[in-house]
């Protein structure tokens, strides 16, 4: 078996930010009792790893399927290291919630790839609204711990060490 000339890129979620790195986060105003624990947890998340209030930027959109236009909007900026769209879509009586969600998914995809940017999906999908309130719970003093929006920040922080890395073509450690 032959050896690969493999490059392993890791940021971690420890990673340093790039100097002035700015973070952009689109939140659905739909469902905001659950939206807004998703952006506090995310913004605790960014300031526990040093980054300055100021240098994040948050954009309300009326509901899920709009996430991926403010994404796109802010992504074409180039001001932002990655952006996060945080939302979330709870099952109804109908099918309704299965579109919005697979929509959603695909234009927060898009936009990522099409901008070479890190944006992240953070929109829940549940079944119920006490499915998505443990999911964006937590608090300050225990981290918002099982919060999915810190969890979509910490995501966004590696992703920004990693675009960096490759741009760099070394790997981080």
């Amino acid at each position: 078996m032959s050896e690969l000339n493999t490059i392993r890129i890791f940021a971690g979620p420890a990673a340093r930010l790039p100097a002035g790195c700015r973070v952009a986060v689109a939140v659905a105003r739909w469902n905001e009792t659950v939206t807004r624990r998703l952006l506090d947890g995310a913004v605790h998340a960014l300031a526990a790893a040093g980054m300055a209030p100021a240098a994040i930027d948050v954009g309300w959109v009326p509901g899920a399927f709009e996430l991926s236009f403010a994404a796109d909007r802010f992504a074409a900026t180039g001001r932002y290291a990655a952006v996060l769209c945080l939302g979330a879509i709870i099952r109804g009586e109908t099918s309704h919630d299965r579109y919005i969600a697979q929509a959603c998914a695909a234009g927060i995809e898009a936009v990522g790839r099409g901008r070479g940017l890190p944006v992240l999906f953070g929109v829940l999908t549940c079944d119920t609204l006490a499915q998505a309130l443990v999911r964006a719970g937590g608090t300050a003093a225990d981290g918002f711990a099982g919060n999915k929006g810190a969890e979509c920040a910490a995501a966004a922080l590696e992703m920004v060490g990693v675009a960096a890395a490759i741009a760099a073509g070394e790997p981080s450690r």
